[in-house]
């Protein structure tokens, strides 16, 4: 079983425009879409749609629109009531598939609720093979929470521990280093940041890295180097590197025709993951994840593929 835990969940609202956004003007939607969504959320979401066994660990209240929404598509998820109710964030898509966010911060979480979330998720994350402790961190919660998180998950196993994937953004996913993570799922902006960070102070602006899978390779293999286990960066639409202990590789898919590229990076970790529990090597679980994360962004709003949507046989992979 795979379990997610998302600090910091949301509604997702996706508006289709029906042309390019005109700042300051009124635009008529061509659709409006919405789900459950956060990054934990959704990788949970993409997991069950490929009939793998998942869990989503979240706070929220009964009745929250979160929750309802994932109970209405059958998402298993274990909530922490937290009185207040959840945010909501909007992403306006363009017709070439260009997307424009506004998040919103989210509910204080005290100190109390902080505990009781990270209790919620070691116990529920007992007979788990993977956490994702994914997305951002709601007001109140300290940077380093992700972290504490892998800590606590690996000093309260009764056998073997988990292992422990990170997805987020900013000063928590630096401070998520500290927790020596099995996977750190970064894009080209979080790995440039990282890697400096990490010692590489000539690893190159975001666009560099996304222009240069080799110099995104070494970029990941300094966070490799600095104890993480592995580094799979996504670098939109040219794909996505895997960097490990063992090597390095760099996958592309063939054309596609982009839609919303919200969740699309959660599907690409969704698709790594699906590929690992059925044995793949390094190479297939980089594929997969790049057919995941394909098939998200030529898909709708937030909509998460299921492995039947992707086209694994439409992605190139090369060893660096």
């Amino acid at each position: 079983m795979i379990v997610t835990l998302t600090a910091n969940p949301s509604l997702d609202r996706t508006v289709e425009l029906g042309g390019p956004l005109e700042r300051g003007e009124v635009q008529r939607a061509v659709s409006v879409r919405q789900e459950s969504g956060g990054k934990g959320v959704n990788v949970a979401r993409a997991l069950q749609a490929s009939g793998l066994e998942t869990l989503a660990v979240l706070p929220g209240d009964a009745g929250d629109p979160v929750l309802s929404g994932l109970a209405s598509t059958g998402v298993p998820f274990a909530a922490l009531p937290i009185g207040a109710p959840l945010r909501s964030n909007v992403a306006l898509t363009e017709p070439d598939g260009v997307t424009t966010k506004v998040n919103e911060p989210g509910p204080v979480l005290s100190d109390e609720l902080q505990e009781a979330l990270l209790s919620l998720l070691v116990d529920r994350a007992r007979d788990a093979t993977w956490v994702v402790l994914a997305g951002s961190l709601p007001p109140g919660v300290p940077e380093d929470f992700y972290a504490t998180a892998a800590h606590r998950l690996r000093a309260s196993a009764n056998g073997a521990a988990p292992r422990i994937a990170v997805d987020s953004s900013g000063t928590p996913l630096a401070a998520s280093l500290k927790g020596k993570p099995e996977l750190l799922k970064p894009n080209a902006d979080e790995l440039a940041e990282l890697a400096a960070m990490a010692g590489l102070h000539d690893a190159g602006t975001p666009a560099e890295l996304e222009g240069s899978p080799a110099r995104a390779a070494k970029a990941a293999r300094a966070l490799v180097d600095a104890g993480i286990g592995a580094v799979l960066a996504t670098l939109g639409s040219q794909g996505a590197v895997l960097v490990t202990a063992e090597g390095a590789w760099h996958a592309t898919h063939s054309p596609i025709r982009a839609v919303s590229t919200v969740g699309a990076g959660d599907s690409s970790l969704a698709g790594f993951l699906l590929a690992e529990s059925t044995g793949a090597d390094d190479e297939g679980r980089l594929r997969q994840a790049v057919a995941h994360g394909a098939a998200a962004a030529s898909l709708p709003g937030s909509t998460v593929p299921a492995a039947h949507q992707t086209t694994p046989s439409a992605v190139t992979v090369t060893a660096l």
